[in-house]
């Protein structure tokens, strides 16, 4: 591998004594990489033991017992059981939804912070929350791609590996309680059944202050030295039954069989550390065509898209604090998009990346190339591949620019409207997201409106990206879109402006909670004859929508069929040179590990492996993103630190770097020492590393992670949430 290559070109070039020295510490960065399945961590045991670890290798692979058992997904983020009464400890960033749900500019949550001093006080969370416990995962290869199955392609492909995959999970969802997924690894190569229990009443308890736990806001996203308190806390609840239930002020709090510990020891430079975690989605196995693509066009439209975005939402909402949390969540999101995809175009800017990807990928086609029943078996996949990326960027380029100008109550009513058609089917023939295990999360998605939407907001940005639009060529433009809206190319900004506002002034889906829910119970034929704009134009789309959608379809069975032969390939590839391959990350469980450790950072400077709270004054300003609390700033002042100071910091540690390899999902996840003991939570990367997505690089790749012991400072000094912390054994 390059990688490899690069390391020993490295040490070639050092005296024999320095090489000596550095060699356990090029083994452990090697040894960073990865975003393991646990099944795969035994056949590390080895590595494992010599970088720290000190339980049983084989404890990795077991999902329900210790430490696994105590990590939990939630949307979009990881979280772990710190109680056996069922609080889950996560990010501050991951429970922002449900802070922000829980605001008004008169009780302002995310201002002040929350702190429930008992169970009654706890609040719900947002709409749509839950907290999944994995109970069990299978290997259902066989039953998706079966001999039938492989012979197909195209849309037939896509509905054959749909209709097993659904067939899997009802049969899996017959035990109450429980949701589960199949999803696929390799590139589809690899087919896993996942069965979690949902726990669907899930209520805020404490989260600091935005001054603690987004302190640093944009302006410090992806940076190191960081000083922020990204954590949170909800508690999942069950009824009185012991089972997962809807919220109800009967419910009683789930207890967990797994719980983390939170370590009362030190943590140094150098120590083991793990993390078990949900991450969502990298790339490394992408081929240099898409990888070109990605950096060259995509990345750099989203980051222009997303930039301009934001500008009109604080534009839209300046002076007022209400549309401001009701815009919280989409900033925090844009915001977080936009830094990380300027971090990954900095990286690739000048690098040798893409370069070397096109050199793997040679090397794989030579291999393959090199004996006849490999290049039977897998070489006409190499040359179908790339014709069905150049299709797949093309459309692509077609579709976003439609995406981005797309009112979010059009997009509201073409959903609903499938809902009705879909509800027209028998439960098992309707498309997944439309099934009625669906309804209660679409249900939620509808009643989140409610707190999320604003008016003025959504119409200065629509200005925005509908004129881009109208300023396009014939041929990127969907006349079927614009009919739909009373909208044709070349409006002047004054006529698309009043119809805009005409098309929200005659809509009822914003305003009327009641009629927008009604809408789910609502036959095709009553969409037909209504007059609410929106409704008006997902019906006259429909056809439109049906046909793309199958023309997509179409094209995502032949790239499986494509892409999974050609990752078969390359796990054989790695196979004969005996390197295990980990799979891209896709949601599902995975570890990684590696150990505390600065590094050095952007001219000459170096990184110190933790900040302390000394940062936290140095950079408060009393406004914006860096207002922290009075009681915060009082408390160190007055250096009372209890017992959570460190004395060769001379104060208390806040954040700490590691050698984690990770990626968005992540958020919120247990960070481990050795013991499995929790020693913080990951919450963000550094920007010249967010290309990890793509490339890992030992050198520069760093986790961000919350310090255990600030979070304890921070409540039991400043916010006196004692109670929690005897609750988790901390006290």
């Amino acid at each position: 591998m390059t990688r490899l290559t690069s390391r020993t070109a490295l040490s070639a070039r050092l005296t024999p004594l320095c090489a000596a020295a550095l060699a356990l510490a090029t083994f452990s960065a090697h040894a960073a990489e990865g975003m393991w399945m646990p099944q795969q961590m035994p056949a590390q045991a080895k590595a494992l033991k010599a970088a720290g670890l000190k339980l049983d290798p084989t404890q990795l692979a077991k999902l329900t017992e210790f430490p696994l058992g105590a990590v939990v997904q939630l949307p979009g983020c990881t979280g772990s059981f710190v109680s056996g009464q069922g609080l889950v400890v996560t990010n501050h960033h991951c429970a922002y939804g449900s802070i922000q749900h829980n605001s008004t500019a008169e009780r302002d949550l995310l201002k002040n912070g929350f702190l429930a001093k008992n169970l009654a006080e706890e609040l719900p969370a947002a709409p749509g929350t839950r907290v999944a416990v994995t109970v069990d995962v299978r290997d259902v290869t066989a039953e998706v791609l079966d001999s039938a199955t492989r012979a197909l392609s195209g849309e037939a492909r896509s509905a054959a590996i749909e209709a097993r995959q659904k067939a899997l999970v009802a049969a899996c969802e017959q035990d109450a309680g429980h949701r589960c997924s199949v999803s696929n690894f390799y590139g589809g190569a690899l087919y896993q059944l996942r069965k979690q229990l949902e726990l669907r009443d899930v209520r805020l308890v404490h989260a600091p202050a935005n001054g603690v736990g987004l302190f640093g806001g944009e302006t410090d996203n992806w940076v190191w030295p960081r000083h922020t308190g990204d954590y949170s806390f909800y508690r999942a609840y069950v009824g009185p039954d012991g089972k997962p239930a809807d919220y109800s002020p009967n419910n009683k709090p789930y207890a967990p069989k797994q719980v983390l510990k939170i370590s009362q020891g030190a943590l140094n430079e150098g120590d083991f550390v793990m993390v078990p975690s949900y991450p969502g989605t990298t790339n490394r196995h992408r081929l240099p065509t898409e990888v070109a693509h990605a950096f060259d066009w995509e990345m750099p439209t989203l980051v222009k898209a997303f930039d301009e975005q934001l500008q009109l939402i604080h534009q839209a909402t300046a002076g007022r604090r209400d549309a401001e949390i009701r815009q919280a969540g989409r900033v925090q999101g844009l915001g977080n998009g936009l830094n990380n995809w300027r971090g990954q175009l900095k990286s690739y800017a000048g690098s040798d990346i893409l370069a070397r990807k096109q050199a793997d990928y040679a090397a794989l086609q030579q291999w393959v190339a090199a004996e006849p029943k490999r290049q039977a078996e897998f070489g006409a996949a190499f040359e179908r591949i790339e014709a069905l990326l150049k299709q797949s960027q093309a459309v692509e380029k077609r579709e976003l620019a439609q995406g981005f100008a797309t009112p979010g109550l059009l997009t509201l009513a073409r959903d609903l409207l499938e809902q009705a058609h879909q509800r027209q089917l028998p439960d098992a023939q309707r498309k997944p997201g439309f099934q009625d295990r669906d309804l209660p999360r679409r249900k939620q998605r509808l009643q989140s409106l409610e707190r999320r939407f604003d008016e003025i907001t959504e119409l200065k940005v629509l200005e925005h990206t509908m004129g881009q639009l109208l300023a396009l060529p014939a041929e990127a433009q969907n006349p079927a879109l614009l009919q739909a809206l009373g909208l044709q190319p070349g409006m002047d900004a004054n006529a698309l402006r009043e119809r805009l506002k005409t098309l929200h002034a005659e809509t009822s889906l914003a305003r009327d909670s009641a009629e927008r829910m009604a809408w789910l119970s609502r036959s095709p034929a009553e969409f037909a004859q209504s007059r609410d704009p929106f409704i008006a134009a997902a019906v006259a789309l429909y056809a439109d929508d049906r046909a793309r959608e199958a023309q997509a379809k179409a094209l995502a069975g032949d790239l499986q069929q494509a892409r999974s032969t050609l990752m078969r390939a390359k796990q054989a590839f790695a196979a004969a040179q005996g390197r295990a391959l980990y799979p891209d990350a896709n949601s599902t469980l995975r570890i990684s590990h590696g150990q505390v450790a600065g590094r050095p950072g952007p001219d000459g400077a170096h990184w110190s492996a933790f900040s302390t709270l000394r940062g936290i004054t140095e950079k408060h300003q009393g406004k914006g993103d860096f207002d922290a609390p009075a009681a915060q700033l009082e408390a160190i002042k007055a250096r009372r630190f209890d017992r959570f100071g460190v004395k060769a910091l001379d104060s208390v540690p806040v954040n700490f770097l590691a050698t984690l390899d990770t990626t968005g999902g992540s958020s919120g996840s247990p960070v481990l020492n050795g013991k499995g003991e929790l020693v913080g939570l990951c919450f963000d990367g550094t920007s010249d590393a967010v290309i990890s997505d793509w490339d890992f690089n030992p050198k520069t790749t760093r986790t961000i992670v919350v310090d255990a012991r600030y979070m304890q400072w921070q409540m039991k000094v400043v916010d006196k949430a004692e109670g929690l912390l005897k609750e988790m054994g901390a006290q």
